[in-house]
């Protein structure tokens, strides 16, 4: 298979979420999307058996793009 037209953007967001997630939303007709230095941060509390109050999950972002 020879694919002919295939559109690629690459972005450094800088740890920056609101850049992250403007170029998810504004790309999305794009067939591949590289983002560079992605933001780690807290996500949401775990059920955790040695922390009454949860564990942090931390990761990167989760766009439903």
């Amino acid at each position: 298979m020879i694919i002919k037209n295939i559109r690629i953007f690459s972005q450094n967001v800088y740890k920056n979420k609101l850049l992250t997630d403007a170029i998810l939303k504004a790309y999305r007709d794009f067939d591949i999307i590289f983002i560079q230095e992605l933001l780690w941060s807290f996500i949401h509390s775990i059920s955790s058996s040695m922390n009454e109050k949860g564990e942090q999950l931390v990761g990167a972002l989760n766009h439903p793009n």
